[in-house]
């Protein structure tokens, strides 16, 4: 039986790195029916809205989709897909693996980070207003159950996994009362997984210690805004975001996203990056329960890497978009 995805390419690269994921997806053997929404300004001129009723409906009906980069303007314009979506679908754990590729020199060589981010709350809730003339107060919003749940999924995962750590990221020590109620309520959690180490450090402390000695670390759990700035941090320790994967889970939904930009400037010129969301896809694969075929492609990912043969211009290569994805099927066999 098909996996009905609903697929969202994207602009800039994004429907070029789309397509050759797609490519590489139905190569496995499993089959999908992809339903295809646009987003964001193209999105707007085909249907007057940023985000179609009918794409809303595609992820409500599918409970899974496949997301490509798509562009947020910077200082006003429409609000950030990514954030409408999980709001609207209460996606409220961002995770994020960070691990090293073979073959990709590094400062950091096998790194093995796990990005818990809480997704909903925080600064994101955009409420923001202006209370005189150049004076704007945005709130910052911590609830009992946003922190609750998150934690609880931190430490489900880390149980699952066997992971042994887990640090909660906060700035305590001066929102006493917003980071003060997400360490509790990470406490009371942490007491349920005795096997599991808990500790707590500072945000701009743990940015400091991250590029020092990222193998202090194992899984972090995070607000909303810290996770963002951490796990950008963190791609870069082991080559960028070009490289690692992402995904947006609630109970209900799911939605695998290009944790990069649009980038525009190479847009249609066949040379972008697609491993970022192809690793996405990996674990959109594993969300499905097609553990073989997820194993299938990220061995043909490690292979083609460890080669070095065709790889793309941002890890020191000279293929493109499309010679990548054809190693990537040749891998995969």
């Amino acid at each position: 039986m098909a996996h009905k995805v609903t697929l969202v390419p994207g602009d800039g690269i994004g429907p070029e790195v789309t397509q050759q994921v797609v490519r590489i997806l139905e190569a496995t053997g499993v089959k999908f029916e992809w339903e295809r929404y646009a987003a964001g300004a193209e999105a707007f001129e085909i249907y007057g809205e940023y985000i179609p009723t009918a794409l809303y409906e595609s992820i409500e009906r599918n409970k899974v989709a496949l997301k490509g980069p798509v562009t947020t303007p910077v200082g006003g314009g429409f609000k950030s897909i990514n954030v409408t979506l999980r709001k609207k679908f209460d996606l409220f754990a961002n995770f994020r693996p960070i691990k090293n590729l073979p073959g990709l020199a590094t400062h950091w060589p096998g790194v093995d980070l796990i990005i818990v981010r809480e997704n909903t709350e925080g600064e994101y809730v955009g409420l923001e207003h202006e209370v005189v003339p150049g004076v704007v107060e945005s709130i910052k919003v911590i609830t009992e159950k946003g922190s609750t749940r998150i934690a609880k999924f931190a430490f489900d995962y880390a149980r699952k996994h066997g992971r042994k750590k887990i640090h909660s990221i906060h700035k305590a020590n001066i929102m006493k009362m917003s980071d003060g109620l997400f360490l509790r309520c990470a406490r009371q959690v942490s007491e349920k997984f005795p096997e599991i180490f808990y500790g707590e450090h500072i945000i701009d402390n743990t940015c400091m210690q991250l590029v020092m000695n990222p193998y202090q670390y194992d899984t972090l759990l995070l607000e909303n805004l810290y996770g963002d700035i951490v796990s950008d941090l963190c791609a870069g320790l082991v080559g960028g975001l070009g490289l690692v994967p992402g995904a947006n889970l609630g109970h209900e939904c799911a939605i695998f996203e290009a944790v990069h930009g649009s980038a525009p400037d190479i847009a249609g010129k066949d040379i972008a990056n697609p491993t970022a969301l192809l690793q996405s896809a990996v674990l959109m694969l594993l969300h499905l329960d097609e553990t073989a075929a997820a194993g299938k492609v990220q061995a043909a990912i490690e292979k083609v890497y460890s080669e070095r043969k065709t790889l793309t211009r941002d890890v020191g290569g000279s293929a493109g978009t499309t010679q990548f994805a054809d190693a990537i099927l040749a891998a995969i066999g």
